[in-house]
């Protein structure tokens, strides 16, 4: 079985309008939402084997406060550039090209991708995934290179808003 989870970076900031969309920062909420995120991971003991963030500066941010609370060590993360503007067929690209040493493998990216990406392999209509937002897919698979879309199975979907008691 392969563990695949879904990541959307945190709250950016807009502050500065003169900053390259790649280069915005991560706003007071989200940076507050980020390691929130991260701790409710690790109640879970959540620990992927591989973290793969987009190279935008929200997204490595986000990446680097999650993987402090689940104890990944942040110079592991690896940056891919094709995340940063992605569509479903570039994240199922480099998914093929995991090596099965990771058996669970976190990216953080950037919507519409990741939302589309998601229900592609799932099968579900999430209308948005919202920042920071997290969806957990499992897949009765031996090899990364097996991944298809429709094969995954949704087991969570994580938002900083989300009450405790709501349906995925």
């Amino acid at each position: 079985m392969k563990v695949l989870y879904l990541v959307r970076h945190a709250k950016s900031s807009w502050d500065d309008e003169t900053l390259a969309d790649i280069d915005r920062p991560l706003n007071k909420r989200g940076k507050k939402d980020a390691p929130e995120m991260g701790e409710r991971l690790k109640r879970q003991n959540i620990q992927p084997d591989l973290l793969i963030s987009s190279p935008a500066k929200r997204a490595r941010a986000t990446a680097k406060k999650i993987a402090k609370k689940i104890e990944y060590p942040k110079e592991k993360i690896k940056i891919e550039e094709e995340i940063y503007e992605g569509e479903p067929d570039q994240y199922l690209e480099l998914l093929k090209n995991i090596s099965d040493h990771y058996p669970s493998v976190m990216v953080f990216g950037h919507n519409p991708g990741i939302t589309e990406f998601s229900n592609a392999l799932c099968g579900v209509q999430i209308h948005n995934i919202p920042t920071c937002g997290i969806v957990s897919i499992h897949f009765e698979i031996n090899e990364w290179q097996q991944i298809d879309y429709n094969k995954g199975k949704l087991v969570f979907f994580d938002y900083p808003k989300k009450s405790p008691s709501s349906p995925i």
